[in-house]
């Protein structure tokens, strides 16, 4: 075998890079079999996964969504019974309402 040194540096360039596809390959495989890992450990390893995860989210805007209604139908509900408040005052402080004479 030859000194790497005397041989062609683009020879010994295309050796490299033979490498690193080597690596990135094997790199992607690892990283597939990863995520197939989680997927499994958490219970999405059939071929519904993507749409589970789907319905998760939409769930998930759903609860977001209720939660925001409910917390501006609670605020309404307290600034209605304030302005309320205050009309049955001014009208009583008015003797509009037939109070006390």
């Amino acid at each position: 075998m030859t000194d790497p040194e005397q041989q062609d540096p683009a020879l010994v360039e295309n050796m490299l890079l033979l490498r690193r596809e080597d690596f990135d390959e094997l790199l992607d495989r690892a990283a597939e079999r990863g995520a197939e890992r989680v997927l499994t450990h958490l219970g999405l390893e059939n071929g519904h996964a993507a749409r589970d995860i789907r319905e998760l989210r939409d769930l998930l805007e759903a609860w977001r969504d209720a939660r925001r209604t409910a917390w501006q139908t609670t605020v309404k509900v307290i600034t209605t019974g304030i302005l309320a408040a205050l009309l049955v005052g001014a009208a009583i402080k008015l003797k509009l309402m037939g109070g006390a004479q």
